[in-house]
């Protein structure tokens, strides 16, 4: 098989609760997602988001301080974004929708052909927990992430969750399970042909 033509890269924004040099679940499921896309042609990068001062709001920089405007910008360069987040109490972790408050500021942001700044971009999700909610959490970032413009392609989120009042973090698993290792494969490769497609033929302005 050839090598891609076009090349991609991917920004996963990690957002677990735990600061860096924390072991966090997250983080080894947004690596493996990324090292997935690696082999369909895509170079990634990961952001702990808790390792920046996000500030709360809804506006693209809120002011002194705000660590956004750098994380936005390494967004813009990226043809694909991930979502990696944990379960807590049934939901995201609060840092996953601070980022999602956050792009809600992309809404209003057009490029030079007028589309929505986001247009062109794709969206994969990620989460890991010993509890219920992966399905209710992706849904709420697709529709989120699909809302500011991003794209979502075909089967575009792996999840993990442990047995029903077991401990147990994915991060100690001597093994990733099959069905989990193949989902991610099947995530990143619809992931890098979709970016391909759109970063080829954009969607029409107007």
């Amino acid at each position: 098989m050839s090598a891609p033509s076009t090349s991609l890269t991917a920004l996963a924004l990690n957002c677990t609760l735990k600061p860096a040099p924390d072991e966090s679940s997250t983080h080894v499921m947004a690596g493996q997602v990324l090292a997935a896309l690696g082999a369909n042609g895509v170079t990634g990068e990961e952001v702990r988001v808790v390792d920046h001062d996000v500030k709360p709001g809804v506006q693209a920089d809120m002011g002194d301080g705000d660590a956004w405007p750098q994380i936005r910008s390494r967004i813009q360069a990226a043809d694909i974004l991930l979502i990696a987040t944990p379960t807590w109490v049934g939901h995201p972790s609060s840092v996953a929708q601070r980022v999602l408050e956050r792009l809600d500021a992309e809404l209003s942001e057009t490029d030079d052909a007028g589309r929505p700044a986001m247009y062109g971009k794709v969206a994969v999700a990620a989460v890991v927990g010993n509890e219920d909610g992966a399905h209710k959490i992706v849904a709420d970032l697709f529709q989120a992430l699909n809302d500011v413009g991003f794209t979502v392609p075909a089967q575009g989120s792996v999840y993990w969750n442990g047995e029903a009042m077991t401990p147990g973090d994915y991060k100690d698993l001597e093994e990733t399970p099959e069905a989990v290792s193949s989902t991610m494969s099947t995530l990143a490769a619809n992931a890098a042909h979709l970016a391909r497609l759109l970063k080829e033929r954009q969607y029409p302005a107007g």
